[in-house]
């Protein structure tokens, strides 16, 4: 598609054939962002791109733009879907429009160029006023650009300079084209793998959303049922999975049609995932309560790839399921394989569905290789830098909490659901002080290493001072320290103060205990 003018917008919003759908949230810029608007189109600035999607499949829910209620399109013609932009499309209507009326405060359409105001490569030209504070010697009001009758009064009592220079200001809105890009596509399939592409050009399209509108009875309301089994999570730490309904439509596509890809989504049934909600229900349900038993995963924020949760579900998905011991060693296993190889950084939906399709094998008790896959780990992992969200220091910190870990003060467990559901940058510390380190010439990335690093909390740590830790040391109940340094995978070598030997022997007892889960 040619970029737009903006009588043609306005043509194709009035005609009903640019519509807004439900999935995309109302109007909310203020008048001062659009009179900034009108001002980059006078200035030949860049605002972005438009993009639309062109089907003959009207959508079953859809939104007014802004406080304007579209009229119906013409039957059987395609409609335009405004998937990015919506913000830019409403503000140019709603400013230059004269055939609607608007349902709803429509004051910030009410822009006014300034006529005194000197141009000015940075400040704006343009305002949004109250009627009672233009001056009409002064503000031109341009929403009468693309209405012959009412841009004629409007400059009947200008000066003769005054109507030279809104003549040349309105042809360039005249002139002025809005930068589109057009899907024309009926595929679903397609649908879904461009919403896919378009959420990676950072522009926030929600496929739940999209499938609420598309296809979706109204006497199923999916979000509200997801909502609900949050709020019943949520005291067990994963009240925020009810916000990650992608990952939600997974587990449905998943337990549902056996298949994870964005294709599978689209094309979901709703009677379907109606039918089948009590085993999604059951599937979500029994993965959380295992990773939370079996791996001390506390939180949706705990797990290095909240897609694992996806072939859990599957494995789940059965009403009064009898976990066996060995199932339970191979989904353990599995789980501990899929994090330290990375499996869902690359090639997500064919790893996926491949070990959805092998947990589905496991729980009917055929044979399953769901574990079987290369999973190697070296000394070299322990070495990437401890950053709280990443997939290697997730994964670290699991490990850490399988050992049981105690304080280093008080010697006691520590209460490892506080810790992971917290699960911040305070219940994590050097092992060996980074104030120690960095008077010994040390740098800040081997200072910040994981083979650094302990669940030591903040109370802990400010007893335990910024000190060597052969001077800490006598701030730990002597009587357990073997056992604390031992649930810590830590070697007694750290109260030598040798951080070069002691990074290579607590890589070790990491790699030890990795290589064991593996």
């Amino acid at each position: 598609m040619a970029d737009l003018s903006i009588r043609k917008i306005i043509e194709q919003v009035t005609s009903g054939a640019i519509r807004i759908p439900a999935f995309q949230r109302g109007f909310v810029w203020d008048a001062e962002r659009v009179a900034y608007l009108m001002d980059s189109i006078y200035k030949g600035y860049p605002f972005g791109a438009v993009i639309l999607w062109r089907t003959k499949e009207k959508l079953n829910s859809e939104r007014d733009l802004g406080p304007f209620k579209l009229p119906e399109g013409q039957a059987d013609y395609p409609v335009d879907y405004v998937l990015d932009g919506q913000q830019r499309i409403t503000s140019i209507f709603g400013v230059f429009q004269s055939d609607l009326t608007a349902d709803g405060d429509d004051t910030w359409t009410n822009i006014y160029f300034d006529m005194e105001a000197a141009a000015d490569l940075q400040e704006s030209q343009f305002l949004a006023l109250p009627l009672e504070e233009v001056d009409p010697s002064r503000h031109f009001p341009i929403k009468t650009f693309f209405d012959v009758t009412a841009y004629r009064h409007a400059t009947d009592g200008l000066t003769n300079g005054q109507a030279l220079l809104i003549d040349s200001v309105q042809s360039i809105f005249k002139e002025a084209t809005v930068p589109t890009q057009e899907i024309v596509t009926d595929d679903r399939a397609k649908v879904a793998i461009v919403f896919e592409r378009v959420n990676r050009l950072g522009v926030e399209l929600d496929v739940f959303q999209l499938l609420t509108a598309w296809t979706w009875s109204e006497d199923f309301d999916l979000q509200r049922r997801f909502s609900e089994l949050a709020e019943e999570l949520r005291p067990h730490g994963f009240g925020d999975l009810g916000e990650e309904t992608n990952l939600l439509l997974r587990c449905c596509a998943a337990i549902v049609a056996g298949d994870a890809s964005p294709a599978a989504f689209i094309n979901l049934k709703g009677a379907d995932v109606r039918d089948r909600f009590d085993d999604i229900e059951n599937g979500i349900r029994g993965a959380i309560d295992f990773l939370q038993k079996n791996l001390r995963v506390e939180t949706l924020a705990n797990l290095p790839y909240p897609a694992a949760l996806v072939p859990l579900s599957v494995f789940f998905a059965r009403k009064s399921l009898t976990l066996k011991h060995d199932q339970r060693e191979i989904l353990v296993r599995w789980f501990w394989r899929s994090c330290f190889s990375r499996r869902y950084s690359a090639g997500v939906v064919r790893n996926l569905n491949r070990d959805i399709e092998e947990a589905a094998n496991l729980r009917e008790g055929q044979p399953s290789t769901l574990a079987e896959f290369s999973a190697a780990v070296d000394e070299d992992y322990f070495e990437q830098p401890f950053t709280i969200g990443t997939v290697n220091t997730r994964t670290f910190i699991l490990l850490l909490a399988q050992q049981d870990p105690l304080s280093f003060v008080s010697g006691q467990p520590v209460t490892l659901s506080k810790v992971l559901q917290a699960y911040n940058r305070n219940e994590f510390h050097h092992l060996m002080p980074r104030a120690f380190l960095r008077d010994s010439g040390f740098d800040i990335r081997d200072i910040n290493a994981l083979v650094n690093f302990a669940i030591i909390s903040a109370s802990d740590n400010k007893v335990l001072g910024g000190v060597a830790p052969s001077k800490y040391k006598t701030h730990m109940p002597a009587a357990k320290n073997h056992l604390i340094l031992d649930r810590a995978l830590c070697p007694e070598e750290l109260f030598e103060d040798d951080f070069a030997a002691f990074r290579t022997l607590r890589a070790e007892r990491l790699l030890q205990a990795a290589r064991a889960l593996i």
